[in-house]
């Protein structure tokens, strides 16, 4: 699905140039602190935009919340091009437990998916389980003994495995931490036996074998990506939401004009080879989107994580 979805992007004429160009310094708002993947994908995209809007583009990193102190800075500022902010599905799953200051959907314009990666399930190399199959059929043989990480209550790791849960009809406990490196670090210590991340965030564990990676939650991926099954043929069905997004948002109002340069600008920007190597060192391919498929997106990732939460009681901190 990655890879079609960034042939698409190659393929497609292009759209075009802008004929909206700012009159100041567009910031783009990164809500997490730097060195994340929002911030990793945040940065060569916004080198790119300076050339192609004729301004500069500073990001700036303002975390706290879970992502909500920078996204509600973004929902109260002007809606005219000059604030822009970069986030993932973690935005979409913060929105549905948590009350906040702003509407996930009607708040913003999503004005464009940017990237995708493919989440991916590991365990512990002495767990016995080698394969999604042979996890379930543990985890239905054993109830409850099965201790799965997350990057904390809520997180998306959080939501995906519960989901898996669902489907599957079986039981395993959450021991939530406080990000995914103590996560990772647990699982490789044999501390947790299962955990669902993204590539980059396990990238060295899984080169040196102290994690077993044993489904793909999504199809596609670059080269790095491992070569794994996806884990719908155990399950019967696809995993919603198996692969994560990053996306452009601007403050809910932006108008038409100011949309489509801003659009335009950013396709090119992810038609750029240097852009497409940093995302591959996280895990994930360009993957533009329009404004129109976007918003639709993650109205559908809202109400799915909001069932999800209902159903498996999962409740903040």
């Amino acid at each position: 699905m990655l890879r079609r979805t960034a042939l698409l992007l190659l393929a497609t004429p292009a759209i075009a140039q802008p004929t909206w160009r700012p009159d100041r310094p567009v910031r783009i708002v990164v809500p997490f602190p730097p060195g994340g993947s929002n911030d990793v994908i945040a940065r060569p995209l916004a080198e790119k935009l300076q050339g192609r809007l004729g301004q500069a583009v500073v990001i700036e990193n303002r975390p706290g919340a879970g992502g909500a102190i920078g996204a509600q800075q973004v929902a109260q500022a002007p809606a005219d091009g000059l604030t822009l902010m970069v986030t993932s599905t973690s935005f979409v799953a913060t929105a549905a437990i948590q009350r906040t200051p702003y509407d996930a959907v009607t708040s913003f314009d999503s004005v464009a998916v940017l990237a995708r990666a493919p989440f991916i399930v590991l365990v512990h190399p002495a767990f016995p389980a080698r394969t999604m199959a042979e996890l379930i059929a543990f985890a239905r043989a054993n109830p409850g003994r099965i201790d799965y990480a997350s990057s904390g209550p809520g997180s998306i790791g959080h939501f995906l495995t519960e989901q898996i849960g669902l489907i599957a009809n079986v039981r395993m406990n959450h021991v939530p931490y406080r990000g995914m490196p103590p996560a990772v670090t647990d699982l490789v210590a044999g501390n947790v036996q299962m955990l669902i991340t993204t590539v980059a965030s396990a990238n060295a564990p899984i080169r040196e074998g102290r994690v077993r990676v044993i489904a793909a939650l999504a199809d596609g991926g670059p080269a790095s990506s491992p070569r794994v099954p996806n884990a719908r043929e155990a399950l019967g069905q696809d995993v919603a939401g198996g692969a994560i997004w990053w996306g452009l948002f601007a403050p809910r109002g932006l108008p038409a004009p100011v949309a489509a340069g801003i659009q335009a600008a950013v396709r090119d920007a992810l038609a750029e080879p240097d852009v497409a190597r940093v995302y591959e060192g996280e895990g994930a391919l360009p993957a533009f989107s329009p404004m129109e498929a976007f918003r639709t997106e993650l109205a559908a990732d809202l109400a799915r994580f909001r069932d999800i939460a209902a159903r498996a009681a999962i409740r903040p901190e």
